[in-house]
């Protein structure tokens, strides 16, 4: 008897939304009633999102990728010997050689997609827990040290040294120290932090059992937002598989050291994104930023040293410690080294996750990966770094994916959203949306992130109105200054930004007709 085809059908929620359940179903259910032998693997999404649910075959030529597929297109795939690889019209050939995975450097999304999430066997056959083995081998000092040089920043929004942060907490002395994976992704177009927990979890279970041995911390957390359920259920699964196998818990691989990992759900607080905030909630309280210093490396969960890093930033630490942090810093540009999962959204036909070296241009993400609007309207504005992040206009397509490149421009990377808009966009309206973002998720404890926030609202009802329109326009330029000077975080001090770049780059969005009076008025 022959053995049976592997099909992997993605388990992951993007899949999940489009039907890719009954796809696998479907699958199951008419191989059976032909008597053919299949292997369902639920796998990870390649970050392909037009073509979810993306369907792979493997076959002696590798794995064939059909997509999207509908439970009413099952049959006739069937029918065309998609078994063996055969075409059909929604085949794509095979998977690794297509352009959209060609073209990337996929280091921290190597497995995602390609395994199944939950296999401890998959995993260290494609690498997994070389770093582990490696970090094992080496001191807390060399571990920090090869994170050094691998040149590594936060991938969360701030882009700060993560070798610096180690080495504080490192050399922080006190009674425990702990590892917060900050796993609260709530920026608009960004969802690499889920793609890589639902999956590949046992890479950052990996990354921060590394950052415990590097720090001298025996214990973790996952701070989860409570929109991810589908995250939950395989961290949940992966962490419990890791202490079966002795990867977790009081001998890491056989080892004296000890780690143990808790997720925690967050509340849907969009503050909690920020470290301190974070900390607040994980300890039980409510989600309020708290002043800094001291800064959480030195007194942060429970008051001990503590280790506050994105899931990107830990995700990066095996392939570093399994590689070196040469091999690392040898891509990118500047002082943006290795790769960053960019996230592409909104209004573009090819939406999804591209894991490119630092340097490349947003020209290059939105027209070749992307393929311009889905709309199939002129592009007019972009937005980089979530919902506090700067509208671009075409003419700054060109600037690389770079800290310092879009800083010199009044922009930031943050977590590596893309949002694209059409040419229909009212970017006076957007601004108005940062406004109102802020007031709706302020914690609240600063005035001018609290009342500025919705001042800014009030101030730009005006403006659209039409009603005194260069004296509101003066006391905005002010109210945008106060906020970003005089905020006690990133929250408030960062909301000016889109509303600046709003009205540096569209003026003539602010300045259009008011609306018509209601006729009945």
């Amino acid at each position: 008897m022959s053995a049976p085809v592997r099909i992997f059908v993605p388990c992951d929620a993007a899949a999940l939304s489009v039907g890719a359940e009954t796809v696998a179903q479907a699958i199951a259910e008419t191989a059976a009633r032909r008597g053919l032998a299949v292997d369902i693997v639920r796998n990870g999404s390649r970050g392909m999102l037009w073509l979810e649910p993306l369907i792979e075959v493997e076959t002696a030529a590798g794995r064939m990728a059909y997509g999207p597929v509908t439970s009413s297109d099952v049959d006739a795939l069937f029918d065309a010997g998609f078994l063996d690889g055969k075409p059909h019209a929604l085949a794509h050939g095979p998977t690794d050689q297509m352009e959209w995975l060609k073209r990337q450097q996929r280091l921290t999304f190597a497995r995602v997609g390609v395994t199944d999430p939950l296999s401890l066997r998959d995993y260290r056959q494609h690498g997994g827990f070389k770093g582990l083995a490696r970090a094992l081998e080496l001191d807390g000092a060399a571990i920090v040290e090869e994170v050094r040089v691998s040149g590594l920043r936060g991938r969360g929004g701030a882009g700060f040294p993560t070798g610096i942060k180690w080495q504080t907490v490192r050399e922080a002395v006190a009674e425990r120290k702990y590892i917060v994976c900050n796993a609260d992704e709530g920026d608009s177009g960004t969802f690499a932090d889920r793609m890589l927990m639902e999956g590949d979890p046992f890479l950052l279970i990996e990354g921060m059992v590394i950052a415990g041995l590097a720090v001298g911390a025996t214990r973790g957390y996952i701070y989860l937002r409570s929109e991810y359920p589908h995250a939950l259920r395989t961290l949940t699964s992966a962490i419990e598989i890791a202490e079966h196998a002795g990867i977790l818990g009081p001998s890491v691989l056989g080892s004296a050291h000890r780690f143990d990992i808790e997720v925690r759900l967050g509340a849907g607080a969009y503050i909690c994104g920020e470290e301190t905030s974070l900390l607040e909630s994980l300890e039980g309280k409510r989600g309020i930023v708290r002043a800094k210093p001291p800064l959480p490396a030195i007194a942060g969960l429970f008051g001990m040293p503590t280790v506050v890093n994105n899931v990107l930033s830990l995700a990066a630490v095996p392939w570093i410690m399994a590689h070196g942090g040469k091999a690392y810093a040898d891509y990118g540009m500047g002082r943006s080294r290795g790769t960053l999962p960019v996230q592409l959204a909104g209004n573009i036909r090819r939406g999804g996750l591209i894991e490119l070296a630092f340097g490349a241009s947003l020209r290059t993400l939105i027209e070749d990966f992307g393929g311009g609007t889905r709309s199939g309207r002129p592009l007019r504005a972009v937005q980089v770094g979530g919902p506090l992040g700067a509208y671009l206009t075409t003419a700054e397509l060109d600037t690389p994916l770079d800290y310092e490149a879009l800083g010199a421009i009044s922009a930031m990377l943050g977590h590596g959203g893309i949002v694209v808009f059409d040419d229909s966009v009212d970017m006076a309206r957007q601004a108005r949306f940062a406004f109102e973002f802020c007031a709706r998720e302020s914690c609240g404890k600063c005035t001018p992130c609290r009342i500025g926030s919705v001042r800014g609202v009030e101030l730009m009802d005006r403006i659209i109105a039409g009603h005194e329109r260069d004296r509101n326009l003066a006391v905005l330029d002010d109210l945008n200054r106060l906020m970003t000077e005089a905020s006690l975080c990133a929250m408030g001090g960062l909301t000016p930004l889109p509303v600046m770049s709003a009205l540096r780059g569209f003026a003539e969005d602010f300045r259009r007709p008011a609306p018509a009076a209601n006729a009945a008025e």
